[in-house]
């Protein structure tokens, strides 16, 4: 597999940036819900994808989130919160993608919005991570629609095979799957950083 492989395409929130509990948002209405059922409905929440597809400003976010899932917040409560949803880079996340940039030309896929990009670039220098960034709000394109990795495709004027995708959702590898490219489930760097081993992307460090 290594030598068909050109791209390596990360997820960011999960995989190389740990999130604060999303139930803390979500769940405060009081239902108690799985964190998985959480993540899907939040995938496909006309509220957050227009959020995140760059079509709405914050404030019609929050509005149109809080009546969309009849939470008891108020709209700056809610921003508030919202806004600090990324934690921070997990440990070496920066170290596991200087290895693959040694090799390979490695982007981001990442749903996110202007709240959070500006949180991740600008604390967290996510940008300078990568040879090229595909944030949503920006492309206009949110994953798991086709259209999302098809975007990616075309940018890169790549072969799908060539492209190795990791990311925390499921679905997300699902849709990545369906348009040829290799994807696996990772969360964490650490767990990225051993498939990448097994695989033979990465050397194992001793």
């Amino acid at each position: 597999m290594p030598k068909q492989i050109r791209v390596l395409l990360f997820d960011i929130g999960g995989v190389l940036v740990e999130l604060n509990d999303i139930s803390k948002l979500i769940d405060l209405n009081g239902d108690q819900v799985p964190v998985n059922t959480l993540w899907s409905d939040w995938l496909f929440s006309p509220a957050a994808r227009d959020f995140e597809m760059g079509i709405s400003t914050k404030e019609q976010f929050a509005d149109k989130y809080i009546k969309e899932n009849n939470l008891p917040i108020k709209r700056n409560d809610f921003l508030k919160v919202f806004t600090q949803l990324p934690k921070g880079l997990y440990p070496n996340a920066n170290k596991l993608i200087e290895r693959c940039r040694d090799r390979y030309f490695t982007a981001s896929l990442s749903n996110t919005n202007a709240l959070h990009w500006q949180r991740l670039t600008h604390e967290m220098g996510i940008h300078r991570m990568f040879d090229q960034n595909f944030a949503s709000h920006l492309t206009g394109k949110l994953k798991p629609d086709r259209e999302s990795f098809e975007y990616v495709l075309q940018s890169l004027n790549c072969d799908p095979a060539a492209i190795l995708f990791l990311d925390d959702n499921e679905i997300n590898i699902k849709g990545a799957r369906s348009v040829g490219m290799i994807a696996y489930l990772a969360k964490g760097p650490q767990e990225t950083e051993n498939i990448l081993e097994e695989i033979g992307i990465l050397t194992p460090e001793f």
